[in-house]
């Protein structure tokens, strides 16, 4: 398959997200010292403007080299979360996650969607081998419980992206699911600081409430319709689905991954790009997004998921 780059649509779909996220991110930045609220979104927006156009130059080249960025993300995803867990030193561990990562992206390039599929436990019985090859017991549950979680989560999850990529039309349904799923995050973190008393989730954050998710998930709705000729089929049921799982399953990841930093007592590693957040923060929130808008893709489209 060729590259995006030659067709129209595309170059005139990069266009408009650019222009967009730049005039964003011209507003935000003149109103970022009005109070706290602006200067969060400022420090949410930036890391976008450096990092949208190499995301959509990606995109536009043949779906392979996007399985390949996406699996190059993937593995920098179970890096961070190895060192924000403390892992990273348990080398055996980490290297047969790598591993079983560049494996999945070698069943999407084939189409092994069966093999795919059973990679979890696949994993699951390999990492049990570590202990007995290295005649230890100690601290062996945690490590394999830890590893699990990280290829289950950034490995298996996040890769039904590089799934996406390979259906056709893959490039426009991911900007589509990812702008989505930051436009709901964004509004919903910026929305919870001005409205809202019920905090369903108090003792894992308080940084978002029922109110503010309740119009983020009605904006994010109106998104949907208003992006709605990205999708190959532009029935309601698309982009409600796209819309609903952006909302829902954005904010399932982020508060998964909220639950293990805080029982670690950890915040963040390093920075992404320049902004608010390490590089994990920009993968939690489509660890559930992925599979879920995958799945319903599937079934849209053919009235099944296998």
């Amino acid at each position: 398959m060729e590259a995006l780059w030659y067709n129209p649509v595309y170059r005139e779909t990069v266009f408009v997200v650019l222009l967009f996220i730049f005039a964003m991110g011209t507003i935000v930045f003149l109103l970022r010292k009005k109070n706290a609220q602006w200067l969060a979104a400022w420090a949410s927006i930036k890391s976008w403007l450096f990092a949208a156009p190499m995301i959509l130059f990606i995109l536009g080249l043949p779906p392979g080299w996007t399985l390949v960025s996406l699996t190059v993300l993937s593995v920098l995803g179970s890096k961070t979360f190895f060192q924000l867990t403390g892992m990273y030193h348990r080398s055996y561990f980490v290297w047969l996650s790598y591993v079983g990562i560049i494996g999945l992206a070698y069943l999407i390039y084939w189409d092994l969607p069966r093999v795919y599929d059973l990679m979890p436990m696949i994993f699951l019985g390999g990492i049990c081998f570590i202990p007995l090859l290295r005649n230890n017991y100690i601290h062996m549950i945690q490590y394999i419980g830890l590893s699990l979680i990280s290829f289950c989560f950034l490995g298996w999850a996040f890769l039904h992206l590089g799934r996406i990529a390979l259906m056709d039309s893959g490039a426009f349904l991911l900007i589509y699911i990812v702008i989505l799923t930051e436009f709901s995050e964004n509004v919903l973190l910026i929305a919870s600081k001005v409205i809202g008393k019920f905090k369903p989730f108090s003792r894992i954050t308080t940084k978002r409430t029922f109110e503010a998710f309740v119009l983020s998930f009605i904006l994010t709705l109106i998104l949907a319709w208003g992006m709605r000729h990205l999708l190959p089929i532009r029935s309601p049921r698309f982009w409600l689905a796209a819309g609903t799982v952006a909302c829902f399953g954005g904010v399932l990841g982020d508060l998964v991954m909220t639950v293990i930093r805080r029982d670690l007592g950890i915040k963040q590693v390093g920075a992404f790009i320049i902004g608010r957040g390490d590089f994990l923060r920009r993968m939690d929130r489509l660890i559930f997004v992925a599979p879920l808008y995958y799945y319903a893709l599937k079934y849209l489209m053919t009235g099944h998921v296998i």
